[in-house]
Formats: structure tokens, C-alpha cells, sequence
């Protein structure tokens, strides 16, 4: 007994009291998932963002860092694949910075890699496409000299194809060492905003339901990371109807790929991300059997209110529904110079035409702990 209380004591002192089994969310906290998300820095950033997860993330209480580490570019120089990685992009080292400073402080880090959707952007396809053009869903869609929206090839991002024989071997090895590098127990597939999925052109996709095809994929890669007890995370806008529900075609889906819902595993950790309203989708991804975070953009008005939305949910549900209301997440799509910069007043930032988060992301974090202390 004396030594449980020892122990006992030493977690407390290090802050582990809100932290369950393998350094998992505790269920008492309101909001197990206290989380950021953002571009992973470039080799030259990564010191100064060592920095702001001590002075910034930290004191705040932040318990997740999700690093975008392949969104447009490659940002790791992978051993597996290293034709995919550039010079400037993220050595060992590096990451091992980032991975000391979060264990100090307890913060979980999830690593990200964009998979199915997101394969190019604007006028370039990604590093996937380009350096295994074989592996691409659309090849007949050629990328534009310049790129507008709309075009007439509803060309957003191009997609990879899901049944191509030789892909997994390649994203799992991926996986593998991104998840290995980083000493990470989740990983996040992205897999939002996918317009090309099925195509009708696709010698493997073709007239293959595409709500089938997106849940393949999903439990594909969810099992891949259970044979090292991983979990799975990913955006949850091709799992809501747009079209009823009137969110529309980039927060939901209008390709039904929203049907997967009842197809993939419950044991999936969903993303859901609504950046101009607090719509109220986490209980629809709850009575569903599904852990949700919801995650916030650039308005502090509409974050402050999904952090209320999220802590009444969770107050007022039954003891089933209640973990599933597993928390809150600021996203930033800047660069992570960029929005260090905005969040010290030092610039405006900007991303793909928004304003950089800052000022929400210090509205929101400022709720999260007002509500904790309320409950």
C-alpha cells in the first residue's frame, strides 16, 4: 500500500492526474482531448516551436499535439521512401526535439500523414503522386498550368487509388516509421475532402460502391496500426451527409462516402471539424459509437461556442454516451512560423485566405479552462 501511494503521489507531482492507462485521456476530465493541430515546423522552426510548446501549449494545459508532418509537402526525411523527403525537411533529430519536450509536459503527439484524398495541390500533385504516378485514381486529369475553383474536372485535390495493388506496402511503411520516429501511440490519416473516389474511368474503382471503398480504406489502415495497438484518427466530414444536412460539399460529403459510417470500426477517434458554425454533429458521431473531438478554426465566437456545445453535451449524456464527447482541438492551417508570429502580434497571418487562429485559439483554451472549473 505504502508504495501505490508513493507512486501515486509522483504521478500527481508530474501531472498525470487527468491522464489514464498508457498516458491516455482520463474519462473524469470534461474535456479529455485538450488538443492542437498544425503544419509540423521546417528543420529551421523546429527550435522556436520547441519553445512555444513550453511557454504556450503547456501552461495551458494542452494534452494533444497532432503534427501535420505530409499534408502538401513531405515534411520527414524518410529512410523507408527517401525519395519522397527533401534536405529541409525534418531529420530525427528534429523530431526527437519535439518528442523530448512533449513527454516532459505529458502531451500526447500524433503524427499525420494526408492519405486517399489531398494527393496534390493546386497546380502540383503531392510527393505520393509524383514520385508513384501509378498509384494516382485520376490519371486522365491532367494538373492545370493555373489552377481556379470551379473547373470544369471538379479537380480539388486528386486522390490516390484505393485497390491499386502495390499502395499499402508503401503508405504502411510510411506509417510505420513516421509513427515509430515520433514514439507515437495514434496516428492521423486525414482522409477529408475527397471529391475523386470510384471513378467511373478507374480500372479497379469502377462502379465499386464508394461508401465500400472509403470504409476499405479506413479499416485497412486501422487494422494495419491495431497489430501495434495504434489508434486511428481522421476527419469526420465524408462521414455526414451534406446534402440533408445542408453542411455542404467541403464539411460533409456529397459523394456518399457518408455512409462508410456504419461500415468502419467504432474504435476510430473522429476529427469533426466546422469552422463558421457550431453545428451540432458530435452527437450524431456519439449515438453512432464514436469518440469525437470537435475542432475549431478562426472565429473565437464560434469556438467558444463548440467548447459550451461540447461540455453540455457531455454533462447531460448517459454514462454510455458520456467518453464520447472525448474533447476539443484548435486547428491551424499556417505555417507554424507563421502563426507564432500572429499569436505574439508580431504579423497578420494568413492561410489559403484565412485569418490565422490565434485570437481564437487563446479564446478557446481561455473557455476550456472556465468550463473545466465550472464542472
Amino acid at each position: 500500500m505504502k508504495k501505490k501511494v508513493i507512486v501515486l503521489s509522483v504521478l500527481m507531482s508530474i501531472g498525470l492526474s487527468n491522464f489514464g492507462a498508457l498516458g491516455q485521456p482520463s474519462s473524469e476530465s470534461v474535456f479529455q482531448v485538450k488538443g492542437f493541430s498544425c503544419t509540423s515546423p521546417r528543420h529551421r522552426e523546429v527550435d522556436r516551436f520547441v519553445k512555444f510548446i513550453d511557454e504556450e501549449l503547456a501552461p495551458r494545459g494542452i494534452n494533444t499535439l497532432i503534427l501535420f508532418v505530409c499534408d502538401k509537402d513531405y515534411n520527414y526525411q524518410f529512410e523507408s521512401y527517401p525519395q519522397l523527403g527533401d534536405s529541409a525537411a525534418l531529420s530525427k533529430a528534429d523530431v526527437k526535439k519535439m518528442v523530448a519536450c512533449c513527454k516532459k509536459h505529458n502531451i500526447r503527439i500524433i503524427p499525420q500523414i494526408n492519405l486517399l484524398g489531398h494527393q496534390s495541390w493546386k497546380e502540383h500533385p503531392n510527393k505520393l503522386l509524383e514520385k508513384f504516378p501509378e498509384f494516382d485514381e485520376t490519371p486522365y486529369i491532367k494538373m492545370p498550368e493555373k489552377y481556379i475553383w470551379p473547373n470544369s474536372d471538379n479537380l480539388y485535390c486528386k486522390s490516390y487509388c484505393p485497390l491499386h495493388p502495390d499502395l499499402h506496402k508503401v503508405i504502411f511503411a510510411l506509417i510505420d516509421e513516421i509513427c515509430d520516429v515520433f514514439e507515437s501511440d495514434a496516428f492521423h490519416a486525414g482522409m477529408d475532402e475527397i471529391f475523386y473516389l470510384g471513378d467511373e474511368k478507374c480500372p479497379r474503382c469502377s462502379g465499386v460502391d464508394k461508401a465500400e471503398l472509403y470504409a476499405g480504406e479506413v479499416t485497412k489502415i486501422r487494422n494495419h496500426l491495431a497489430e501495434k495497438n495504434r489508434e486511428l484518427w481522421i476527419w469526420g466530414d465524408r462521414l455526414i451527409d451534406g446534402k440533408s444536412t445542408g453542411i455542404g460539399l467541403w464539411e460533409a460529403s456529397y459523394n456518399y462516402t457518408w455512409r462508410a459510417i456504419d461500415i468502419i470500426p467504432k474504435d476510430v477517434v473522429i476529427c469533426d471539424w466546422h469552422y463558421e458554425r457550431s453545428d451540432q454533429t458530435p452527437v450524431y458521431f456519439a449515438m453512432k459509437g464514436f469518440r469525437v473531438i470537435t475542432c475549431t478554426g478562426r472565429k473565437p465566437e464560434t469556438s467558444v461556442m463548440q467548447a459550451e456545445d461540447m461540455a453540455r453535451f457531455r454533462k447531460n449524456a448517459t454514462k454510455e454516451m458520456k467518453p464520447r464527447y472525448y474533447g476539443m482541438m484548435q486547428t491551424i492551417w499556417s505555417g507554424t512560423d507563421q502563426f507564432i508570429d500572429a499569436f505574439y502580434e508580431k504579423q497578420q497571418a494568413t492561410a489559403s485566405g484565412r485569418t490565422n487562429p490565434a485570437d481564437a485559439f487563446k479564446a478557446l483554451f481561455r473557455r476550456v479552462d472556465e468550463l473545466e472549473k465550472e464542472n
